[in-house]
């Protein structure tokens, strides 16, 4: 798999400054082979996932979390989008409400877990409760006891990892894979894709005067991204750092990842027993001659 230069499972530290944000000239020179690849790897996704709900025994979650502008609704739309819809949830993890407040973070993704035998993809997760509310020190504003509030805050922050790496173990153990992906967006692009955003009027209700403000934390959530890679990657529910600056080499990669997560899941079409597949011919004959069997 192409992607798993890009992978972290815990055995080394992240450093997002020293990884690419966008392709190599080897990739770029070979884009028309890559985005036909990306078309049958969505093939072989579908594919997969037809036996993956048929069997039944594993479920997948896939997360995707990065900065404003990366392309994470786009990559749902265009890598997830050929997926059988009957299979597939896609939750988007906002601002939470008074409702999820007045619960651990994890209370509302845990009610959006799929079934066995489904995907369900997250458009950020709770990761955020890493991400953001460490960056604005959102911590401060909850209402919880002072034995948990108190606490300095890398203290606060490092017993959530060891939760979310914990709550990941608990989901393997209980067969389901979680898969993490973080769409590396450079600071220029970011730029470039928000400016398209206020000049092309189809667009420009996707930009908010928040963006900006986060912008100017570019740096610090660099910062704190890697350390929440380094942190929560594991062997069995690893990060992938992903080039996000060009959207078609994006797309090759997470195609390659959730190939190869969907191929290493319980595939296998439900056998009939022996006794059922006798019958099979019984009631082949009552079709054809449009009988009751």
């Amino acid at each position: 798999m192409k992607a798993e230069g890009f992978r972290f499972d815990g055995s080394e530290p992240c450093r997002l400054r020293d990884l690419p944000c966008g392709a190599g000239s080897r990739e770029k020179e070979q884009k028309d082979r890559l985005i036909r690849k990306t078309a049958d790897n969505l093939q072989r996704m579908a594919e997969l996932q037809d036996a993956f709900y048929a069997d039944g025994r594993e479920g997948l979650v896939v997360v995707l979390q990065a900065l404003d502008a990366a392309g994470k609704d786009s990559m749902v739309k265009h890598v997830m989008g050929g997926l059988n819809p009957q299979g597939v949830t896609v939750h988007s993890f906002k601002q939470p409400g008074k409702e999820e407040l007045a619960h651990d973070y994890l209370w509302r993704v845990n009610r959006a877990l799929p079934a066995r035998g489904s995907i369900a993809i997250f458009n950020r997760s709770y990761y955020e409760d890493v991400l953001v509310v460490q960056v604005h020190d959102l911590q401060k504003t909850y209402r919880m006891a002072p034995r948990v509030l108190e606490e300095e805050k890398r203290e606060f922050f490092r017993k959530r990892y060891r939760q979310i790496r914990q709550y990941e173990e608990y989901l393997y153990e209980n067969s389901y894979r979680v898969v993490k992906i973080l769409l590396h967006v450079s600071k220029d692009k970011q730029k470039e894709r928000f400016l398209e955003r206020i000049e092309t009027p189809a667009k420009n209700w996707k930009f908010s005067a928040d963006d900006l403000k986060e912008r100017a934390l570019f740096d610090t959530y660099t910062r704190v991204f890697d350390e929440v890679v380094t942190e929560t990657a594991s062997a069995h529910s690893p990060w992938y750092v992903i080039p996000a600056d060009q959207k078609w080499y994006a797309r090759y990669l997470v195609s390659e990842i959730v190939t190869d997560a969907l191929d290493r899941c319980c595939h296998e079409y439900p056998q009939l027993s022996p006794e059922a597949r006798a019958r099979l011919d019984d009631y082949r004959r009552a079709l054809e001659q449009d009988e009751q069997p």
